[in-house]
């Protein structure tokens, strides 16, 4: 009977123990789900709702989401804000028009 009672304590232990890297890493996965920018931050399918976001204040919505997604499609980056902020994307800031413009918004 006493080596089962010191079998179930050990073993209530080595679950307890299991339990705060389990639930460490549950909390850290909530802050790594935070929006990163940068080349390759963003998946090919996460294109159209990220350059939804960058183009929503812009009165030329077409062709900014035209250009958005050709763009993020490209590079696998958006960046953040709504205008500027380019520099956190090198691809999507020196992709260039043929009159030397630049081609993303």
């Amino acid at each position: 009977m006493a080596k089962l009672f010191a079998f179930l304590l050990i073993a209530l232990i080595a679950i307890t123990m299991l339990e705060i890297p389990v639930m460490a890493s549950l909390d850290g996965g909530i802050q790594a789900s935070k929006i990163r920018y940068g080349p390759g931050s963003v998946k090919s399918f996460q294109c159209p709702s990220q350059c939804t976001r960058r183009c929503s204040r812009t009165q030329y919505h077409k062709p900014c989401m035209f250009f958005c997604q050709k763009c993020c499609r490209k590079c696998l980056c958006v960046p953040p804000g709504y205008y500027g902020n380019k520099s956190v994307c090198p691809c999507y800031n020196n992709w260039k028009t043929k009159e030397g413009g630049p081609k993303c918004p």
